[in-house]
């Protein structure tokens, strides 16, 4: 017996793979966060790649280099944590504008320092710590303002969104900043990230007040606290900040690519190199239709962290450039897979009240494990070598993701269709808005 029942049209198959764009439509103010985010992270990729290799001519040296994450870590730590409870205390878009601004001017810093006939190294390590702190602050700011401007059924789209603005930035910037920085200068690639803070400022004007809940609590240690608490409580959400910290620190190659390229003598690939683990990204998110129909996130954060990690063992084992720029790109695709369902577990779940302070413990999760990467993947190629330190990263990051998927049954067992706190959160939701449907109803009577 033939079955009838007619297969999808190819263009049906297509339109289920290209992202969602139900968020875009929905809300002007996450276009507007949208377009912002593009391009400063545009800009900020460039400096991304022109500081370490500003680092590397001034100094010579893999540990120096590698040392700008060590510097990074401490006002990550600190102020990560207390960013998540001043977003949870004051208004929301003031405090991703001032920290905007604030970062712009630590563009110009470095962009005057790169013009001076004897550029000195130390302002590069404490713009790097300046900078560490104040994306610390603003960071939980504009993960927690996400749900608010996102209806609950459109954040795991929304988080889609936002990882596409990210990988596009990510892709172009380091790309490019490999041709500026060899043929025009860092002082061009400082000057391009200063214009794009100004042009994100312009744009974040346009976005409405998002004060306080009223049942957040003041910033304090005492507040901070309160949001650690929930998060050790919810050991789904323990276990994403692990896997993440695992993957970040045993297997971020970042510290060492200016050196890799030297050692497989294609100095013109070091753009490319940065640019291969966002354009994995970017391949993910053009085509993360398919995101928003798995409901046991648990399970794939997990195994794309682990992926991540045999990515990272092919990359440091091959000889030939090519290869290594693709393994590169095929982890970051794992990595982008992993951080669209972290995200939709992390917005789907948690309290408005203490969204920030979580966004702050999130924020570490996957910033300081890059950071404290950087050191290790440095300390580990100046004690070994360096493509010693990418794959025995890589295969350290395989071995500590499966034990943490062992250590944490509830991460594995998460399904957004059954879990309480996902549930409650609908609820909650569905509560607002039917209130804000009934004010908007009464207010036009």
């Amino acid at each position: 017996m033939s079955d009838d029942t007619p297969s999808p049209a190819p263009s049906a198959r297509l339109r289920a793979l290209l992202p969602d764009l139900a968020p875009w439509r929905a809300s002007a103010d996450f276009r507007r966060m949208w377009v912002a985010g593009l391009i400063t992270n545009f800009g900020s990729f460039l400096t991304f790649v022109a500081l370490p290799v500003q680092m590397k001519e001034l100094t010579g040296s893999v540990a120096a280099v590698g040392a700008i994450g060590a510097v990074e870590l401490v006002p990550l730590i600190v102020f990560g944590l207390y960013g998540g409870a001043l977003a949870d205390a004051l208004d929301k878009r003031k405090l991703i504008l001032l920290t905007e601004a604030g970062l712009g001017v630590l563009s110009a810093v470095l962009l005057v320092n790169a013009l001076l006939p004897h550029p000195a190294v130390w302002p590069l390590y404490a713009v790097a710590a300046l900078s560490s702190a104040l994306g610390a602050i603003q960071r939980p700011a504009l993960d927690s303002i996400v749900p608010r401007i996102v209806a609950h059924e459109h954040l795991p789209a929304a988080a889609s969104l936002n990882s596409l603005r990210w990988t596009v930035g990510g892709v172009a910037g380091p790309a490019l900043a490999g041709v500026v920085v060899a043929y025009a200068g860092l002082g061009w690639a400082y000057a391009a990230d200063l214009a794009t803070f100004a042009a994100s400022v312009v744009l974040g004007l346009g976005l409405a007040a998002s004060p306080a809940s009223h049942e957040a609590a003041k910033p304090s240690l005492r507040s901070i606290a309160e949001g650690a608490r929930y998060a050790w409580n919810r050991k789904e959400l323990l276990g994403t900040y692990a896997i993440d910290l695992a993957a970040m620190f045993f297997a971020m190659p970042l510290a060492v690519l200016p050196f890799l390229a030297d050692e497989l003598d294609a100095e013109w690939s070091l753009g490319l190199m940065y640019a291969a683990l966002p354009a994995g990204a970017l391949l993910v998110t053009l085509t993360s239709g398919w995101t928003s129909r798995v409901q046991r996130h648990g399970r794939v954060v997990a195994l794309s962290a682990a992926l991540w990690g045999l990515a990272m063992v092919a990359a440091g084992v091959v000889d030939d450039v090519w290869l290594v720029l693709l393994f590169l790109t095929v982890g970051g695709g794992f990595d982008m897979v992993s951080g669209i369902f972290r995200a939709a577990m992390w917005n789907q779940t948690i309290p408005d009240e203490l969204r920030g302070r979580l966004a702050g413990i999130e924020l570490l999760s996957y910033s300081v494990g890059p950071q404290l990467g950087q050191v290790r993947a440095g300390g580990m190629a100046a004690w070994t070598s360096v493509r010693t330190s990418v794959w025995a990263g890589g295969a350290l990051c395989v071995g500590a993701v499966g034990l943490l998927a062992l250590c944490l049954p509830k991460l594995m067992t998460y399904d957004a269709r059954t879990n309480e706190h996902a549930l409650r959160m609908r609820a909650v939701r569905r509560a607002e808005d039917e209130a804000a449907a009934g004010a908007g109803a009464a207010e036009a009577a």
